[in-house]
């Protein structure tokens, strides 16, 4: 009963510039992101590792700008006229010419850009000359790993969004041991959730150490 009260309290996990979680490590990148719409050529390229939040802060931007998210695998050109564009994941794969057509579109009055991907342009494909150039051109923001303060910043989001409250010790010793990555404090916070018992009663550093060293049977779970 109680664990199925828990889960619906949870709250939405909601992209909004609210709600991310700001740090040394993703200064530069919003830094870059508040100066639309007078980005250079009205293009921007967010850019970092699987996991840092460009996404987040990518969707938080479109919603500000009221701006078009395009598939990736097929772009509107016609659409992008005159308007705030979002292409995501680009060094995935997009077709160059019509990649070459919206970079010369967001330099058009009232029209910008912004593309997201795990690489700079500088390294992705692009059998076009035309756009080679362009890419290497384009203006970067980069988000770094997770630094100390964004993680326990996600930590404490992912911890709240399940309505639990961990001991304070729990934040550091996490720090030391986790996997420094979005993805991975939420995962970590996800198992912490779903362990036996853990509905009702505080999570403690006792119990990220058990599933941590994946150790489930014999390790008293809240001692201490």
């Amino acid at each position: 009963m109680a664990r199925q009260l828990r889960l619906s309290l949870r709250r939405p996990a909601a992209q909004t510039r609210d709600t991310f979680i700001p740090g040394a490590s993703n200064a530069a990148a919003r830094t870059a992101l508040d100066a639309w719409p007078d980005w250079p050529g009205g293009t921007l390229v967010l850019a970092g590792p699987e996991g840092v939040g460009k996404s987040h802060l990518a969707r938080a931007w479109a919603a500000g700008a009221r701006a078009l998210t395009m598939a990736r695998t097929a772009p509107d050109v016609a659409a992008a006229s005159g308007r705030a564009v979002l292409l995501e994941d680009v060094d995935q794969g997009v077709e160059g010419e019509a990649l070459f057509h919206l970079i010369n579109l967001a330099a058009q009055d009232g029209a910008s850009l912004l593309l997201t991907a795990r690489t700079p342009p500088a390294t992705w494909p692009a059998a076009i000359p035309d756009l080679r150039s362009r890419l290497n051109a384009l203006p970067l923001a980069e988000i770094a790993a997770p630094d100390d303060e964004v993680l326990i910043g996600v930590l404490r989001k992912f911890f709240s969004e399940r309505n639990i409250r961990p001991h304070d010790d729990v934040y550091p010793y996490l720090l030391r041991r986790m996997e420094r990555s979005i993805p991975g404090a939420q995962e970590i916070v996800r198992r912490l959730d779903e362990t036996e018992d853990g509905e009702t009663r505080p999570v403690s550093r006792v119990l990220a150490r058990q599933i941590l060293e994946g150790d489930r049977e014999n390790l008293d779970l809240f001692e201490g």
